[in-house]
């Protein structure tokens, strides 16, 4: 049986961390933090102020597929954070034996810079923001997800979450 991995994507700063903690909580799911699979080289350039590229990102993705295949195959589904901005990165993370389902935390480029000024203890510095907008490819069609408003409140896009895979 295979088991189902929602990967919670979204840029630094549309909540992640605090929606997947929910889902993994009332889901009653394993979670893992993206963010905990970056080697410190990756850390090291991000607190510099440069933004990662696709070569860096890559054994990342594989050690966060291998994670959610390591699960699948002990029969765990899980709740995971990644940014997952672009199509080839959800196809890397695509190729883990569970089925993986993202859900895009969307919201303006505004609100989340908001939230980025008032966070603190985090790797990613909000000059980066821009950067990861760039890069943002959203959910096409035929991928297997859904996207979701993050003006509501955590608990209302936990909800909304749940609902849409009942």
């Amino acid at each position: 049986m295979t088991t189902t991995c929602l990967v919670v994507m979204g840029v630094s700063g549309s909540g992640k961390s605090t929606v997947a903690r929910m889902l993994a909580d009332r889901l009653g799911r394993l979670m893992a933090e993206a963010d905990e699979f970056h080697p410190a080289s990756n850390i090291a350039k991000m607190e510099s102020g440069f933004p990662l590229n696709d070569s860096d990102r890559a054994p990342w993705l594989r050690s966060l597929r291998d994670w959610i295949s390591e699960q699948d195959a002990a029969g765990i589904s899980t709740v995971v954070t990644c940014s997952a901005l672009k199509h080839r990165y959800r196809d890397a993370l695509r190729e883990a034996s569970a089925r993986v389902v993202f859900v895009h935390l969307d919201g303006s480029r505004e609100l989340i810079a908001g939230r980025l000024q008032g966070r603190s203890g985090h790797f990613m510095p909000p000059s980066l923001l821009d950067s990861q907008f760039a890069d943002l490819e959203p959910l096409a069609a035929g991928e297997d997800g859904i996207r979701v408003d993050i003006s509501a409140t955590p608990e209302a896009i936990t909800d909304t979450v749940i609902a849409a895979f009942d």
